[in-house]
């Protein structure tokens, strides 16, 4: 593939690159460094969305290709955003919080072609049931240090598979890119 028809995936998730691959799909990855802070009274899926927008736009100013993925995944509990903890005690807190009840998972993605200067963007939420979370749970998974780099403090794919009940939509959404949409609006935008 020509280097400026390349698709790139703006982030170094190993979630988000896993499942670009898992569609078939070649990519470059190349990182953005995006500060990842909310706007006083901004809406969560609006935050997302931001954010992917920024991280897309960014990268495309700082490396070769045409269209870039972004994506920013957030954890949304009675109204807190919640990012990646920022200690071991956050984890905790944010698990403790999300014990027996429902949350929403947002990612907000964008697909930026840059010949085109042309911007797609969309959030989707998952809405994910944990079950009611013993204490010993919660300290044992944060020892493992798998919920440091993850919002809301879990990893649906991973070690926290065992709290959640059931989910209500997309179960990539919630390891950090819903697929099923970015897929199809990188063919309607002409990228596969």
């Amino acid at each position: 593939m020509p280097e400026n028809s390349r698709i790139v995936l703006a982030s170094a998730s190993p979630r988000r690159l896993e499942l670009l691959a898992s569609a078939g799909i070649e990519f470059d990855v190349f990182a953005s460094d995006i500060p990842e802070e909310p706007i006083p009274g901004e809406a969560p899926a609006d935050f997302s969305v931001r954010l992917a927008k920024d991280k897309a736009v960014a990268t495309a100013a700082r490396s070769e290709g045409r269209w870039f993925i972004g994506a920013d995944t957030i954890v949304v509990c009675d109204g807190e955003i919640m990012g990646k903890p920022t200690d071991g005690a956050d984890a905790v807190r944010m698990l403790k919080k999300l014990s027996g009840v429902p949350h929403e998972v947002i990612t907000g993605y964008a697909i930026y072609d840059k010949a085109r200067d042309g911007i797609l963007c969309k959030a989707v939420v998952t809405k994910v049931f944990f079950k009611p979370l013993r204490d010993e749970e919660i300290t044992a998974y944060v020892a493992t240090g798998c919920p440091m780099d993850k919002a809301g403090a879990y990893a649906i794919q991973g070690g926290a598979a065992c709290m959640v009940e059931r989910i209500d939509g997309s179960y990539t959404n919630v390891v950090g890119l819903p697929l099923c949409e970015v897929v199809e609006d990188l063919r309607t935008m002409g990228a596969l």
